[in-house]
């Protein structure tokens, strides 16, 4: 055995091998206020090239401009996956597609359609022989542009068996080699899930030569535990997101999917090629890009996936880990808190821990910057833990485009007010002060905001958590904006909650002023 749990013969035989196939920058994006401008979505592909996945699905190239620069970029800059793009059964979705993706060392295009009876009646309007023949044609012509093409009948879990067979079976003979069947609502349930993958398995004559692959929904909660009844039923592809984000209540989510079959090897024989201790870095990262916190008691991730706090499990872990951990901290990428960094490392440490912690690729600027800001953050922090210097170097490589940067700020607060903020911010290069006053603090920090940089954005969400424990403890504080429609989330991470508070409105602002000349992308959903 390995230390991964994973028998090296096993490890080695290509039929039990699970592709994994990330969503995160497609589906995971379409999550309301999720949406990533082109540098985030580089840098989470980069993140999860370094993660091991398979393949990349870096966007809909046909929804905008935007989303057709950002899956062009990614296409262009990964070389070890695969980079997909999301195409309808068109040919100018399919055109639109290859031209993003043909800069990519391996591309898939993929094209779906939708093949459940309620779909065909009320979306499409289309008759079942106009929506077989549509899946012959378009599968043909992506096949005609690209040898890596992937085909996926929407709402599959809710389509009629016979004509499933049929559509599968014809996709196939047009060149699909990957063929996702889709629980496109998140009706389905374990059990019955792996007898649709394995009536599938049985009775279409040539799916041996495509590998089968299956896009849970979590509406019910069971995305994972559906993949999971798939892959033992013969699926050898799963479609997923980090943290699980995505439309509505999201999809299967990456690492407990991953870590899953690695844990329980001994009832799941299948074994991926991601690199485990990456998957902590790449969810605080999703997670940071986006604002969507992590919940503490989510699954592999969670802030108390490895925590003990009632007394008979805190004595059998102090005994022996396994007693009450299925897993180690440090498999998934977790650290144990401890000081290692302080006021007199210089940036020779200070560059060879973000190293370790997973930064290998910043830029000298990014780092100088970094570097300042842990310099001052030693300074007024007793203890600087790996978690401080993860949500500082994150929060500082966000802003490396913006428009709107943080200067400084001095805020009078307290029971008697007035509360004011003396804010200073540099717009478009230049420096810029004020002096507002509003209903606490934060108010009055974010109308000072407002009068340095008029807009009509509006505030629909603010939310506060402490990166470590203490009271000196950095906080990372999540904004949601809202203007005309658009939606966006930004964070901000500080030892003074009123500055992490400052930094996350302008880094929500900053995306805003990125959105107002996009197009706002088409909801697709598989």
């Amino acid at each position: 055995m390995n230390p991964q749990g994973i028998r090296e013969k096993d490890q080695r035989d290509p039929k039990h091998h699970v592709v994994i196939f990330d969503t995160t920058l497609r589906d995971g994006e379409q999550s309301p206020g999720c949406s990533m401008n082109l540098e985030e979505k580089l840098k989470v592909a980069r993140v999860l090239q370094e993660l091991g996945v398979d393949v990349i699905e870096a966007g809909f190239p046909i929804a905008s401009h935007g989303d057709f620069e950002a899956v062009s970029a990614v296409a262009k800059e990964i070389k070890t996956a695969s980079v997909a793009g999301l195409a309808r059964a068109s040919r100018k979705d399919i055109d639109r597609a290859w031209e993003a993706l043909k800069g990519a060392v391996r591309p898939r295009i993929h094209t779906f359609l939708s093949t459940s009876p309620l779909h065909m009646k009320h979306k499409l309007r289309m008759q079942p022989e106009e929506v077989h023949q549509a899946v012959i044609d378009s599968v043909t012509y992506a096949r005609s542009l690209c040898e890596d093409v992937e085909w996926s009948p929407e709402d599959g879990s809710r389509s009629e068996h016979d004509f499933l067979c049929r559509t599968v079976e014809s996709a196939i003979k047009a060149g699909a080699r990957t063929i996702n069947i889709p629980d496109t609502v998140g009706y389905a349930i374990p059990n019955q899930f792996g007898e649709l993958i394995a009536m599938l398995m049985n009775r279409v004559p040539n799916i041996d030569q495509a590998i089968i692959s299956v896009h849970c929904h979590n509406d019910l909660g069971l995305a994972v535990a559906n993949s999971l009844a798939a892959v033992q039923a013969g699926a050898r592809q799963v479609e997923c997101t980090i943290n699980g984000i995505g439309e509505r209540a999201g999809n299967a989510a990456l690492e407990e999917i991953v870590m899953a079959l690695r844990t329980r090897h001994d009832a799941l024989p299948y074994w991926t090629g991601v690199n485990t201790r990456m998957i902590a870095r790449a969810s605080h990262l999703v997670s940071t890009i986006t604002g969507f916190s992590v919940q503490p008691n989510k699954a592999i991730v969670g802030a108390n996936a490895f925590a003990h706090e009632a007394g008979i499990h805190q004595d059998g872990v102090l005994k022996h880990a396994e007693t009450y951990e299925i897993m180690t901290p440090d498999s998934v990428g977790f650290t144990r808190s401890k000081l290692v960094m302080g006021k007199h490392s210089g940036r020779h440490a200070f560059r060879e821990k973000l190293k370790e912690l997973g930064f290998p690729d910043l830029g000298d600027n990014a780092i100088e910057d970094a570097f300042q800001r842990f310099k001052a953050l030693a300074d007024r922090k007793k203890d600087v833990f790996d978690e401080d210097l993860v949500a500082l170097v994150d929060d500082t490589v966000m802003r490396e485009n913006d428009r709107v940067r943080f200067q400084s700020l001095m805020v009078v607060a307290g029971s008697k007010g007035p509360q004011t903020a003396e804010l200073e911010l540099e717009i478009d290069g230049q420096p810029h002060r004020t002096k507002a006053s509003g209903n606490g603090p934060v108010d009055a920090t974010f109308n000072a905001i407002k009068a340095l940089f008029p807009h009509e954005a509006k505030l629909q969400l603010f939310q506060v958590h402490a990166v470590t424990a203490g009271t000196d403890a950095q906080a990372e504080v999540t904004v949601r904006l809202e203007e005309n429609g658009k939606t966006v989330n930004g964070q901000g991470a500080d030892a003074d909650t009123l500055v992490a508070a400052c930094r996350a409105y302008l880094h929500a602002l900053n995306k805003l002023l990125l959105k107002r000349d996009r197009t706002a992308p088409q909801v697709m959903t598989v």
